[in-house]
C-alpha cells in the first residue's frame, strides 16, 4: 500500500472513531537462549487466538516459522490463554526474535552452551561487590561476643533489652554481604561457599577463572568463624533491628553504603555484635555442622597443594564431628530463626559425609570409608523422614545424593531414586502451569528453587546417564530468565529485560547497576496488600516515576514488582546468586 494511502485511511479512522487494531499479548522467551540441540520454546499470552510466527534474525530474515501449538491454559483475567512456540528446528548459532500478529519478543541466541558462562560470570562479579572488609567494617577485625538476643516475639527481629557480652575480642572481618544489607551469616555463607567450590570442581574449563579466588575468600571467613581451640562455631555479626527501648538500631533500621559504618554513631552499627551457635565445646546445630564442613572438604577436593588440601580435610573433620545429633531440637541458622526458617538437616549432615569421603579418597585418607558410612546413613534417614523439597538453601540433598553416588556409595540406586522423585516435584508443577515453572512462584524463593531445579536436572543426568529431564531443567533456566508472566530476567544485566530496581543498598545509592545480582523473583500477591511502604529518606526513588509496570501480570496469586522497596520480590541474596552460578556452570558444560 502507498504511503499516502495509509495516511488517509488512518485519518479515516481517526474521524469515524474506529478503533486502531493494537497487538494483543507478549511473547515470553529465555532472553539468554539455547545450545543448538537443546529444547527450545516461547510462550504467546494474549487474549486472543493462536497465531502463526516467524523467527527471524538479527537483520530480520524470517529463518523458522510455525504454528502456535496448544493453549497452555490462563495467566490472569486479562491473559485468557497461553500458547506454546516450539521453537526447536532452530540450530543455527545467532541472535534472533519471534514474531507473531504485530508482537515481537525479546532478543535470545542460539549458541554453544559456554553462551551460559557469561551469566555466570556476572555472577561472580556480583559475589566481588559483595564482599566486606578492608574500608568495609574494619572494626570486624576485634568484635565483641553477645549472648542471643531476647526478641519481642516469635516473627519479629525487634530485640528486647539489652545485649549481654559474653566474650571477645574476635576477628570475623570478611567473607560476604547476606543479602542487600550488610549482616553476615554462616548458615549462609556456608552454602553459599560448598556451591562455589563445587561449580570450580564441576565446571571444569567453563568455570569462571575468578571462582577460586571468590570460593577462597569466602573458605577464609568460615575459617574465623570457627575457633577450634576452644571449639566455638559463631554464626552472625550484626543484628536486624533495634531495641523495643530504642537505646539502639539494628542494621536494617537506615539506609547508607557500608563504608560509612565504621564512623557511625550508632554503636551496634559502629562495632557490630558477633553470636555464637553454642557455648564453647558443646555440640553445635546439625546442619551447620554439615554445610560447614562440606565447604572445607569440597575446597580440599580441588586444591592442587595437597599439604593444604589435608588441613582443610582435618578442619572440615573437625567441625562435622561437633554436630548434635541426637535430641537436636530447634535448627540454629540465624538470629532470629525467622530469617531462615530451616526445619531439615539431614541432609546437611549426608552433604558433609559426602564431601568428606571424596576429599579424602582423593588424599588416600584411611578415614574415607567412615564417613562414606556416616554419609549413607544420614542420606537413608533423610528419605525416610524429610523428603518434599527441592534443591535450595533449605534442602542441599541432591548435590548430596549425585557426591555421594560418586563416592561409591552402595545406595546408588536408592539416591537415584530420590534425585528423581525431587525433579517430579517440578515436573508435575510444570505440567500444570502455563509457562512450565516448576517452582512455586506464589511464595518465597521462587527464582533459586528454579536454578535448584535446573541444577538438579544435570547432577541426576551425571550419574545416571538419563537425559529426560534435560528438557525440563532447560525449561527452569528459561523461566528465570524471561521466558514467565512479567518477561523480566531476574539476574540484573542478563537479558533484555532485567530487574532494573533491585532493594539493594549500594546499586541504589551509587546509582551502578547490581550486575549478576539474582532476586526472589515473584511472591505471594497478599504480601503486596498493605503497600510497599515509604522511602528512606536516603533512598533514591526506583522507578523514579513510582509506576508498577508488572501489575497487569500479577495472576495466579503470585506478583512481581520492581521497585528498590520491594524486599518481598526485588532483594538480592547470596544464596539465590550461589545456586543460580552453580546451575550456569553445570549446564555452561553440556
Amino acid at each position: 500500500m502507498e504511503q499516502p494511502m495509509r495516511i488517509v485511511l488512518a485519518l479515516a479512522l481517526a474521524l469515524t472513531g474506529a478503533p486502531a487494531m493494537q497487538p494483543s499479548g507478549h511473547i515470553r522467551v529465555d532472553q539468554v537462549g539455547f545450545a543448538p540441540g537443546e529444547a527450545k520454546h516461547a510462550y504467546l499470552m494474549t487474549s486472543g487466538k493462536p497465531a502463526a510466527f516467524t523467527v527471524v534474525d538479527s537483520r530480520g530474515r524470517p529463518v523458522l516459522k510455525g504454528t502456535a501449538g496448544r493453549d497452555l491454559g490462563a495467566w490472569n483475567a486479562a491473559y485468557a490463554h497461553v500458547y506454546d512456540l516450539d521453537l526447536t528446528g532452530l540450530k543455527r548459532p545467532g541472535s534472533y526474535r519471534i514474531k507473531s500478529g504485530g508482537l515481537t519478543s525479546a532478543e535470545f541466541a542460539i549458541a554453544p552452551s559456554p553462551l551460559l558462562a557469561l551469566p555466570a560470570s556476572k555472577i561472580v562479579t556480583f559475589f566481588g561487590g559483595q564482599r566486606d572488609g578492608g574500608r568495609r567494617h574494619s572494626t570486624d577485625k576485634a568484635a565483641d561476643v553477645y549472648d542471643w538476643p531476647v526478641f519481642t516475639g516469635p516473627d519479629t527481629d525487634q530485640i528486647k533489652g539489652e545485649l549481654t557480652k559474653v566474650g571477645g575480642p574476635v576477628d570475623v572481618e570478611g567473607g560476604w554481604f547476606d543479602a542487600g544489607d550488610y549482616l553476615k551469616f554462616t548458615h549462609i555463607l556456608a552454602y553459599v561457599d560448598t556451591l562455589m567450590w563445587a561449580a570450580r570442581r564441576d565446571g571444569g574449563p567453563v568455570a569462571d577463572p575468578r571462582l577460586r579466588s571468590e570460593a577462597e575468600h569466602g573458605l577464609k571467613y568460615l575459617d574465623k568463624m570457627w575457633d577450634g581451640k576452644s571449639r566455638t562455631l559463631y554464626i552472625q555479626v550484626g543484628v536486624g533491628a533495634g531495641n523495643a527501648e530504642g537505646t539502639f538500631v539494628g542494621d536494617h533500621d537506615i539506609w547508607r553504603l557500608p563504608e560509612s559504618d565504621d564512623s557511625s554513631k550508632e554503636k551496634y552499627i559502629r562495632n557490630r555484635p558477633v553470636f555464637r551457635a553454642a557455648p564453647p565445646g558443646e555440640p553445635i546445630s546439625p546442619n551447620l555442622a554439615g554445610r560447614t564442613a562440606a565447604a572445607f572438604a569440597l575446597a580440599a577436593q580441588v586444591e592442587p597443594d595437597r599439604r593444604k588440601a589435608r588441613a582443610w580435610l582435618d578442619q572440615a573433620a573437625e567441625i562435622y564431628a561437633m554436630a548434635k545429633t541426637t535430641d537436636v531440637g530447634p535448627l540454629v541458622t540465624s538470629l532470629p530463626h525467622a530469617f531462615y526458617p530451616e526445619s531439615v538437616w539431614r541432609d546437611d549432615m549426608e552433604l558433609g559425609g559426602a564431601e568428606l569421603a571424596l576429599a579424602a579418597q582423593r588424599l588416600g585418607d584411611p578415614r574415607a570409608a567412615q564417613w562414606l558410612a556416616q554419609a549413607s546413613h544420614w542420606a537413608e534417614e533423610y528419605i525416610a523422614n524429610d523428603t518434599g523439597d527441592t534443591l535450595n538453601l533449605y534442602d542441599v540433598s541432591a548435590l548430596a545424593h549425585a557426591d555421594l553416588i560418586r563416592a561409591g556409595a552402595a545406595m546408588k540406586d536408592a539416591l537415584a531414586a530420590d534425585l528423581k522423585a525431587q525433579l517430579e516435584i517440578g515436573a508435575s508443577r510444570a505440567a500444570k502451569d502455563p509457562f512450565r515453572a516448576g517452582a512455586r512462584y506464589d511464595q518465597f524463593d521462587s527464582v533459586p528453587h528454579a536454578f535448584g531445579l535446573a541444577a538438579t536436572s544435570r547432577l541426576y543426568r551425571s550419574v545416571t546417564g538419563d537425559r529426560s529431564y534435560d528438557a525440563f531443567g532447560t525449561q527452569q533456566r528459561g523461566w528465570a530468565f524471561g521466558a514467565n508472566p512479567w518477561g523480566v530476567s531476574f539476574v540484573q544485566g542478563v537479558g533484555d529485560n532485567s530487574i532494573a530496581c533491585p532493594h539493594y543498598q549500594i546499586a541504589n545509592l551509587t546509582g551502578r547497576p547490581a550486575t549478576g545480582a539474582v532476586v526472589n523473583g515473584p511472591n505471594a500477591a497478599s504480601l503486596f496488600d498493605d503497600g510497599l511502604g515509604g522511602h528512606f529518606e536516603e533512598m533514591a526513588k526506583c522507578p523514579a516515576d513510582g509506576v508498577d509496570r508488572y501489575e497487569q501480570f500479577t495472576g495466579r496469586g503470585s506478583r512481581f514488582v520492581d521497585d528498590v522497596r520491594s524486599w518481598q520480590a526485588s532483594e538480592p541474596a547470596d544464596d539465590f546468586a550461589a545456586i543460580a552460578l552453580y546451575a550456569l556452570t553445570l549446564m555452561a558444560r553440556d
